[in-house]
């Protein structure tokens, strides 16, 4: 195998562990003795630590892994940061108060309080695990209810229920435990 074949297989090859991987592993696993395999990688390294890469090649736990260079590591983070959900429309929360306070309750039922469409905000809420499909009401059409999910409970630190406030007036159902 030419010089820079080589070169290039070990580099692929340890780009692919993401691991400290062992002279002995890649030598293995290339089918070259230990010595050949020492003379790319100290080759290897030369040219990868020398240049204007983003990666560093180092010596570590035994083995070799290649880094990322330090100065970069802002923009990884920001690039490895799960996205921000965006934050609760009005009607979302508006919504979710009257299931939180009124549930078991049906699409219709919300309509009537909120006076507008709600299935898009039921689509949001549920993709967002904070309300959930609690079955079918026995009554004509057999309309779906909902309620809050154990991930609200989180999302709002309560414990149960019982921990919202209480409402002023005789609004809200008896409290139903979600899921």
């Amino acid at each position: 195998m030419q010089e820079q074949s080589l070169i290039a297989l070990l580099e692929a090859m340890l780009f692919a562990a993401a691991r400290p991987v062992t002279v002995k592993e890649l030598s293995a696993a290339a089918e070259l003795s230990e010595a050949n395999t020492e003379l790319a990688l100290a080759e290897l390294k030369r040219q990868v630590n020398n240049s204007c890469r983003g990666v560093l090649l180092r010596e570590v736990a035994g083995g070799l892994q290649f880094f990322t260079r330090s100065e970069y590591s802002q923009y990884i983070q920001r690039l490895l940061q799960p996205p921000e959900k965006p934050r609760l429309s009005q009607a979302a929360l508006e919504t979710l108060a009257i299931i939180a306070y009124r549930q078991p309750i049906t699409r219709m039922e919300i309509e009537s309080v909120r006076g507008v469409r709600v299935d898009a905000v039921l689509s949001t809420l549920q993709e967002r695990g904070l309300i959930t499909e609690k079955g079918r009401k026995d009554s004509p059409g057999r309309p779906i209810i909902y309620g809050t999910t154990t991930t609200f409970l989180k999302c709002l630190g309560l414990n149960s229920l019982e921990d919202l406030p209480h409402l002023p007036s005789e609004e809200t159902n008896t409290h139903k435990s979600p899921e």
